[in-house]
């Protein structure tokens, strides 16, 4: 928000410069962001008469010209401007000006004439040439023709102004007007305001509630609508102070009535809207949500579809303006309006802000609702505005204002003792003290037993709300300068991690030595994801939550799997020809109980990864060989053995966007701690990537349950073991997962260990089977084991495998 200096001083009167007075205003916290002056590049510039006017002897386009510009002797001056004529009142700039645009003024001579100074253009002065007539934006400026001769330019042309542009906090929507920051500009320079006198005279016989009918129907998102009808109105220019005021607050001026509704909304902080009465339809306004798909046609002729939670005036038929945001075209005001009605109303901050953010459309306006306005000021504001336009002869007033406020707003009382404030700050404030800087801010302060004092709040104050806010008030008065500085003591407590926070910090470094990159992503996907992960209709992954307010259209979901987050950043990669791509990704996911959700979903955090291109980093002394299947499958195998996950499973089956043919479930019982596989073929193709590729997802948790809580040492073996190895031929679909575990549980109590070290199907082998070999190892920890100990396991194992298997043992 920025206000000009002048407008200030319309209030309240002051000494201090425009600097001093920012930085009174940021150390009481309410910070200037920056001084901007008007009239820089204008001290040298000055008003002056043209006295005399003759042609240039060696120029047929040049002129000299007998400057008054209130000097003891005339200034001669050429020019080229083709619109100057004699006794006109011109802008001069004397030498030694640095103009707004950078050009310094020197003497000189033009084609041989002396000239010591220029005659300036509105271009050249930097005025808002938009906001002129054409005549005036072509050749020199000409002022009016009773301006004094030899004064400031900036002060005739409203340039001498200083402009502060502050930075507010989003609690202090009371500050978004000007009357907010003359009560603010009044405690820190100890001067009384002089407040606006607010009187309308109804000068019309006509009745405002025979004219319009208003409501609410949203009343959780509208507290108070009111509005005023005129009539007679004569659309027009607005008075050029003004007009001023508004470009000072950086507003440009466009008519009568739409400059004074935005003079009325940065004066008090209340936004208003003017509607052209015969185009409204019904005569009727009323607060209500929109209809999901009914247009609305915005004041910047834009058709927008409601999604049905966006908050809309409607008249009879349709929706006359974006509540809070932006009035509709229908309903404009033009120049051939005769009757307006002025609307004021409190709308609710979080609508009017999720609505503007999905339409894309910010306004001074919407500003302000999302801050909070003071729902008690809305008549006050429509007052003002009939005020302002009755004195400039632009209407007639209707008898009395329209109203609905359904639930009037209670104030807000707040207790506390100077005991409480002092021990808080660290200081030792008076009562006294505390109460006058309250009470000069507007609070009502009473005392209570006991030395409480009970405050009430002002209406405009809605960040006003514990002790704790009193204590801000009389800290930033008081000066936070003048608090001394301390130590601050307390017991303190070692902060960190929880269990799976620095779990998970344990597998990105394991995956990261492991030579793969760590991926970043977003929490969102989208319903086509799902579809390129080619999931079933009826797939619990599709059971999204959808998001209110999405980033984008786009991602308008809560994602269900981290491998279609993985898989996007892959392909990202690949489009920018990094083809050899190890990436993880460690996030949540999240998962519903039902949708539309009625109590929080179950957050739970996965690892992800993708693989694909070559094995090695390209080298003179590197292969080229492309990553396969059993890379995945590696780097699984030493996270777990990294994590100390041992005794697991490792069986083909199904998973996720996997090809079904090559992937690997690892198992803890019947419980999958990890999956790895080649990307499915259709899932590849739908992805857009061309190569075979390599995932692997896993469950955080799921990990961390398995994983060694505590670290244990065993003594190496002091006695030898004895190895058995066992090949035999079993149909081509067993699993050496099954035949180990039937090993395990059929070895006897010497039982330590089983490896598979030959896999074979090939022309010695019948159709439908395989060979396959394994090493059982027998050892003991308190003797040297003998044959026959060794012999009696491995017989126990050779009829499990033949019974359970079919087994027939190779020679």
């Amino acid at each position: 928000m920025q206000v000009s200096v002048k407008w200030l001083h319309d209030y309240i009167d002051f000494t201090e410069t425009a600097e001093e007075l920012a930085d009174k205003l940021t150390m009481a916290g309410i910070p200037v962001e920056n001084v901007i002056r008007a009239d820089e590049g204008l001290d040298k510039v000055v008003t002056g008469r043209i006295e005399k006017i003759e042609v240039h002897p060696d120029s047929d386009h040049m002129v000299i010209t007998s400057m008054n510009v209130g000097a003891a002797e005339p200034v001669q001056i050429v020019t080229g401007a083709q619109n100057v004529r004699e006794g006109q009142i011109v802008p001069v700039a004397m030498i030694g000006a640095k103009l707004p645009n950078g050009q310094k003024i020197s003497k000189g001579k033009l084609r041989g004439v002396q000239s010591n100074g220029m005659l300036c253009s509105a271009e050249e002065l930097k005025m808002d040439v938009t906001a002129l007539p054409k005549e005036q934006t072509e050749g020199i400026y000409i002022l009016p023709e009773d301006t004094p001769v030899g004064i400031p330019a900036s002060s005739v042309l409203g340039l001498d102004d200083v402009v502060l542009e502050f930075e507010l906090t989003a609690n202090r929507g009371d500050c978004f007007s000007v009357l907010g920051l003359v009560r603010e500009v009044a405690i820190l320079t100890g001067n009384e305001p002089k407040w606006p006198v607010i009187e309308v005279n109804e000068d019309d016989a006509a009745k405002a509630s025979d004219m319009i009918r208003i409501g609410i129907q949203a009343e959780d998102l509208c507290s108070r609508f009111s509005a005023r009808v005129l009539k007679n109105v004569k659309i027009g220019p607005s008075p050029k102070w003004m007009q001023q005021r508004l470009e000072g607050a950086g507003i440009r001026a466009i008519n009568n009535v739409v400059d004074v509704t935005n003079f009325v909304m940065v004066e008090l902080g209340q936004p208003m809207h003017a509607y052209d009465y015969d185009q409204i339809a019904g005569h009727s306004l009323t607060a209500r949500r929109a209809v999901e798909g009914e247009n609305l046609h915005t004041l910047d002729d834009s058709e927008r579809l409601a999604r049905g939670n966006e908050l809309v005036i409607a008249d009879s038929e349709k929706p006359a303006g974006l509540a809070g945001v932006m009035g509709g075209l229908e309903s404009e005001v033009t120049d051939s309006t005769t009757a307006i009605v002025l609307e004021a109303a409190c709308f609710n901050g979080a609508s009017i802000r999720r609505t503007s953010r999905a339409c894309g459309l910010h306004s001074e306006a919407s500003g302000r609702f999302e801050r909070g306005t003071d729902v008690t000021a809305t008549i006050r504001a429509l007052d003002r505005a009939a005020q302002l336009l009755q004195e400039m002869g632009a209407c007639t007033v209707t008898q009395g204002v329209v109203d609905v406020y359904p639930v009037a707003k209670e104030p807000v009382h707040v207790t506390f003792t100077a005991e409480q404030i002092n021990s808080r700050l660290g200081t030792e404030i008076p009562a006294e003290r505390m109460i006058e800087i309250l009470e000069k801010l507007y609070f009502k302060v009473s005392p209570q037993e006991g030395g409480v004092y009970s405050v009430e709040v002002p209406s405009w104050r809605n960040d006003v709300t514990f002790m704790e806010d009193l204590c801000e008030e009389i800290a930033r008065i008081h000066g936070f300068d003048n608090i001394a500085s301390t130590t601050p003591r307390g017991n303190v407590t070692q902060g960190g991690q929880k269990p799976l926070q620095a779990f998970a910090d344990r597998v990105k470094l394991a995956l990261t030595h492991m030579g793969m990159c760590e991926e970043v992503s977003f929490s969102f996907t989208s319903p086509e994801i799902f579809d390129k992960m080619e999931l079933p209709e009826d797939s619990s992954l599709r059971k999204a939550i959808p998001i209110m307010n999405p980033l984008t259209d786009e991602f308008p979901l809560v994602r269900t799997t981290l491998l279609g987050s993985v898989l996007e950043n892959a392909v990202r990669n690949l489009s920018r020809k990094n083809e050899d791509i190890k990436i993880y990704d460690v996030a949540p996911v999240f998962y519903p109980k039902a949708l539309p959700l009625t109590e929080l979903p179950r957050e739970v955090v996965k690892v992800a990864g993708f693989m694909t291109g070559r094995r090695n980093p390209v080298g003179w002394s590197n292969d080229s060989a492309p990553i396969d299947f059993y890379d995945a499958k590696g780097i699984v195998e030493d996270l777990l053995e990294m994590l100390e996950i041992s005794r697991y499973q490792v069986e083909a089956g199904e998973y996720t966007a996997m090809h079904p043919g090559k992937t690997a479930l690892f198992k803890k019982g019947k419980e999958v701690i990890a999956a790895v596989g080649e990307l499915h073929p259709k899932v590849a193709e739908n992805f857009g990537i061309t190569k075979k590729a390599y995932v692997f997802e896993m469950d955080l948790l799921t990990l961390l349950k398995y994983t060694v809580a505590k670290n244990s040492c065993t003594a190496l073996p002091r006695y030898p073991g004895i190895s058995r190895d066992l090949a035999m031929l079993v149909d081509e679909n067993v699993s050496a997962a099954e035949i180990e575990r039937t090993i395990a549980r059929n070895g006897g109590k010497f039982f330590a260990g089983v490896t598979l070290f030959d896999v074979y199907q090939g022309k010695q082998i019948a159709a439908g089977k395989k060979s396959m070999a394994f090493s059982i190892q027998f050892q003991s920890n308190d003797k040297t084991l003998t044959d026959a100990e060794a012999d009696e396991g491995f017989q126990g194992i050779l009829e499990a495998v033949q019974k359970e298997f079919d087994a027939e043992l190779r020679g």
